[in-house]
């Protein structure tokens, strides 16, 4: 196979398909690292969302008005009042 990466999944797919063991600790595996991907990934949206929370009541406390806020948060009108309060 000319594919470096094909020749791999199939070497692996291979494997797998000999030894019932290591396809289910392979599986286990993988959904431990998708797991730890997804918590990555929520955690960065998080903090993201905060910054842009942390920015608009700056932007508040400056008498910007909502719709400039909007546009340089991402957040809605809607959230930006809800920070008002």
């Amino acid at each position: 196979m000319k594919e470096p990466m094909l020749k791999k999944a199939m070497d692996t797919l291979e494997f797998l398909s000999q030894d019932m063991a290591a396809r289910m600790a392979y599986d286990a595996r993988m959904k431990a690292l998708s797991d730890e991907q997804s918590r990555i990934e929520s955690a960065e949206a998080k903090g993201r969302s905060e910054t842009s929370r942390e920015i608009a009541i700056r932007l508040l406390d400056r008498d910007v008005d909502l719709q400039t806020i909007s546009e340089a948060t991402g957040l809605s009108i809607e959230e930006i009042k809800e920070l008002r309060q």
